[in-house]
């Protein structure tokens, strides 16, 4: 089980990574709060995605997030290192993710 610094660390990768790839694609119609639930570790993390880019990455949960990731702590850092495909993960309940459909479908292109 990875630590709750091992997930915020993984986070804080992934909003680098989406920066990256937002300077390259250009800017994505995506503004939306987040909240990233980590219940084996009883711990949440919530942020902003602004432009196709994860903003103010914050202990604690938003209960008001417009996008909910559940996922355990090693199943979060696999699915951000890229040893875990998000498709698989969310077909076999490893992960959940809640959100409008319309913004599934623009996440896809994140990811």
């Amino acid at each position: 089980m990875a630590t709750a610094e091992e997930c915020r660390t993984a986070l804080e990768k992934l909003a680098a990574r989406l920066d990256a790839n937002a300077a390259t694609r250009g800017k994505l119609d995506l503004d939306r709060t987040l909240a990233c639930r980590v219940p084996d570790l009883s711990t949440a993390f919530h942020a902003r995605l602004e432009g196709g880019r994860l903003l103010d990455i914050t202990d604690g949960d938003d209960p008001k997030a417009k996008i909910a990731l559940t996922a355990d702590s090693d199943d979060l850092i696999a699915l951000v290192t890229g040893r875990l495909d998000v498709t698989k993960a969310i077909a076999s309940r490893q992960v959940a993710i809640k959100a409008n459909p319309f913004d599934l479908l623009k996440l896809r292109k994140l990811l």
